[in-house]
């Protein structure tokens, strides 16, 4: 099991990350005074601020410091935090940097790009772009985050490294859920998309979601999280028949709008009994649905937490602004 625990939208990543200690670059001092013991044994953590006198304001001049003073052949994990939107810096070129950069990065293995607290800024606020370049220049890459949906792009790619696929955010373009499921990646174990509202950029449709259900492309699959998501009821039927679910070990419809609806979709379709986690926190089912569904389950560790009022007319998702 990857992830063990739901991760939040306010993490971001100063302690842990891919299983190192993260190590933050606060100035360009902090190599000299505080140097990592091994630069392949902890997390770079890359970011600016326009508010904090220990770091510049400009990403672009973390990362010039970063290639110039770290040993980045032994670098194995970034988590690439706050910077400074303009008109030099944005995600593009963040990634274009990192892509273009690749000798010098033959270790890498797990990025994190956007790890952007609220106070930040808001996850529907955080600019992204087309991310695929990581995984074309870093073919052993095994690891890919994202956090913030808007102008993100994932247009279909094949990889044959990389385990863990997520996007957290507050609207996910239905282009890239089609993009991810057009996509082969054979060696993929766990895949998470928080779909979010149209508000912000959460357009898609259950079609859109049709290749990943397949599990075609996906054969290695066990985590499967399709989260805060605005049409969950729906997806749940198309979940309860899908191909991809009987490969599974953990399914997570948390932090969406499920409700007693899409609860006994997934009790009247192909047996879950297999699985070892059913997560559906942040949820709109009944108690006695809810009750149906743990009977039902009884070697499912079934993760329901405290409901949301399934009476209240306006179900929303947990992360959405």
């Amino acid at each position: 099991m990857l992830f063990d625990d739901q991760p939040s939208h306010d993490d971001t990543y100063d302690d842990f990350y891919a299983g190192l200690p993260v190590y933050s670059v606060l100035s360009e001092k902090s190599l000299v005074e505080s140097p990592p013991p091994d630069p392949g044994a902890v997390a770079w953590k890359l970011q600016a601020s326009e508010w904090s006198e220990e770091l510049p304001d400009d990403i672009m001049e973390v990362l010039g410091w970063f290639f110039d003073h770290a040993d980045t052949a032994k670098v194995k994990a970034i988590v690439i935090g706050e910077w400074e939107e303009n008109a030099e810096t944005s995600s593009e070129q963040i990634v274009k940097l990192l892509a273009g950069n690749a000798d010098r990065l033959p270790e890498l293995r797990s990025v994190f790009l956007g790890a952007i607290s609220p106070e930040q800024s808001e996850i529907s606020w955080i600019q992204q772009s087309d991310v695929t370049p990581l995984l074309t220049a870093f073919p052993r890459l095994e690891r890919l985050e994202v956090r913030g949906g808007s102008e993100l792009r994932f247009p279909p790619v094949r990889h044959e490294s990389l385990r863990v696929l997520r996007f957290e955010t507050g609207g996910l373009p239905a282009a890239v859920v089609r993009g991810v499921g057009e996509s082969d990646l054979p060696a993929l174990e766990h895949l998470e998309l928080w779909f979010g509202i149209d508000d912000y950029g959460g357009d898609s449709t259950l079609d859109d979601v049709s290749g990943i259900l397949s599990g075609a492309r996906l054969p290695a699959l066990r985590y499967l999280g399709l989260q805060n998501c605005p049409y969950a009821d729906e997806l749940a039927g198309a979940v309860a028949a899908a191909p991809v679910v009987a490969r599974l070990e953990t399914l997570s419809l948390s932090m969406g709008s499920l409700g007693d609806d899409g609860a006994a979709a997934l009790l009247s379709g192909q047996p879950l009994t297999h699985l070892r986690r059913l997560d559906l926190r942040h949820h709109y089912i009944g108690e006695s649905m809810a009750a149906r569904l743990t009977a039902a389950l009884p070697g499912v560790e079934v993760l329901l937490g405290e409901p949301a009022d399934p009476e209240d007319h306006w179900q929303y998702v947990a992360v959405s602004e």
